[in-house]
């Protein structure tokens, strides 16, 4: 059996640049939501003449669809992503400022999408979709996590990304929100070393993370997890379709 030392090396060691979850094959899974975004999100791309991605990451999402529009543009705010994303053939990327202004045009785009935004400005996202055009994304939810959460910091606040409130900011935007879903999924984590790699990832979670911080509280969790075979949480997320 692993030690507790291996484990963290191990979730020290993986790498967490883009928006890819491949390193925890076999350590963590997470339920999906039962929209299957990705798959609707080709469909409309094969529809379109020009999309924009919002905080695309490192392009994963993107770089997954069959079709992409002749014309295809990606936002990202920090630049180890953007450059990942630039990988992509035949996609744009537009690197941004958190709480500026998006440098495109009014009403270029037919589609908007984006899969987990930081914080979605939709004023700027009605103001860059043609008449008519769409938004189309998967947000997290509330309460997402909590239970790895609250693990390291204790209780925390209600979470502030509210879908009825996210749809109301929509509204006053100028949006017609369409359709609004959200789904509870379940997640899983085997081993320690899942825990630390995923908090080095979502660094937002536990902001202040590091395993001297945090020993004692990691320590308890990987004789939990060897106790119960798991660790269980859930993800909260939200579907929302508004048009122009």
């Amino acid at each position: 059996m692993r030690t507790f030392d291996d484990l963290v090396v191990d979730g020290l060691a993986g790498e967490v640049g883009g928006w890819g979850f491949g390193w925890l094959d076999g350590r963590a899974t997470e339920e999906r939501p039962p929209w299957g975004y990705a798959r609707r999100l080709a469909g409309r791309l094969r529809q379109a003449t020009a999309a924009l991605d919002i905080d695309t990451g490192g392009g994963e999402v993107i770089g997954e669809m069959p079709v992409l529009p002749p014309r295809m543009v990606v936002t990202e705010g920090w630049p180890p992503n953007a450059e990942r994303a630039r990988r992509l053939p035949g996609v744009e990327v537009v690197e941004t400022v958190p709480g500026e202004r998006l440098p495109l045009r009014d009403g270029e785009f037919d589609l908007v999408s984006s899969r987990h935004p930081v914080k979605p400005d939709f004023a700027e996202i009605a103001r860059v979709l043609k008449p008519g055009g769409v938004y189309f994304a998967q947000h997290v939810g509330p309460g997402s996590a909590f239970a790895l959460i609250e693990w390291f910091l204790g209780p925390v606040p209600a979470h502030a990304r509210d879908p009825e409130r996210e749809a109301a900011e929509a509204r006053t935007a100028g949006l017609d929100v369409v359709r609004l879903e959200t789904a509870r999924c379940r997640m899983e984590f085997f081993d320690l070393g899942a825990v630390v790699w995923i908090l080095r990832k979502c660094v937002w979670w536990v902001p202040d993370f590091s395993v001297e911080r945090y020993r004692p509280e990691l320590v308890k969790l990987d004789a939990y997890i060897r106790a119960h075979g798991v660790f269980t949480a859930h993800s909260t997320r939200t579907l929302i379709e508004a048009r122009a």
